[in-house]
């Protein structure tokens, strides 16, 4: 068996029984919005619970790891936990044959009798999934300034505001002809 597969055989599992086990997962960096972000450590405890009953088999993955990489605000190094409690199942009788359904088979096992588990593919999307939109520094983040790159956590920067963006320069010219600023954004 290759690294982050297992072999559910291995388990001996009876109709209506359980098991668990205990592996240690490899986990590769993600990308998210262009910028890499390293799991630390690069492998991970993980949990594997597998419940075999007549309909099919009841697969969870249960780890926590944490991810390290950039705020996606300002740049500045960040680090962020995630918890992950996934779950897949397997119908029985279904063999590699068959074409795939995604409520009747479990993308993750492969194999002639599709026993063979990649924790690690199931391991990876699953971070993938319970990840937040933005990854940030802290919550507040304040981001750089759009004009001249500089840390607005550290403070505001120099720049002003004299110009304006010149795309709402149209809608500018319809607020003066119409004679009003009352109640006008800022």
């Amino acid at each position: 068996m290759s690294e982050g597969v297992i072999d559910l055989r291995r388990l001996d599992l009876a109709p209506g029984a359980g098991a668990r086990a205990d592996v240690d997962v490899p986990l590769d960096p993600i990308t998210l919005g262009g910028q890499r972000y390293e799991p630390e450590p690069p492998e991970v405890d993980a949990r594997i619970d597998v419940a075999s009953s007549g309909s099919g088999l009841g697969l969870r993955l249960r780890f926590a790891a944490s991810l390290r990489g950039p705020c996606q605000r300002c740049l500045a190094p960040s680090a962020l936990d995630v918890v992950v409690d996934a779950r897949e199942f397997q119908a029985s009788g279904r063999g590699e044959a068959d074409e795939p359904d995604e409520d009747l088979d479990c993308e993750y096992l492969s194999g002639p009798t599709r026993m063979e588990l990649d924790v690690a593919a199931w391991a990876r999307d699953a971070v993938a999934e319970v990840l937040p939109m933005s990854v940030l520094c802290r919550e507040e983040c304040a981001g750089l300034c759009a004009r001249c790159g500089a840390d607005l956590n550290a403070g505001p920067c120099d720049c002003t505001d004299d110009e304006g963006d010149p795309r709402w320069a149209a809608l500018a010219e319809l607020r003066e002809r119409l004679g009003g600023d009352e109640g006008a954004p800022e």
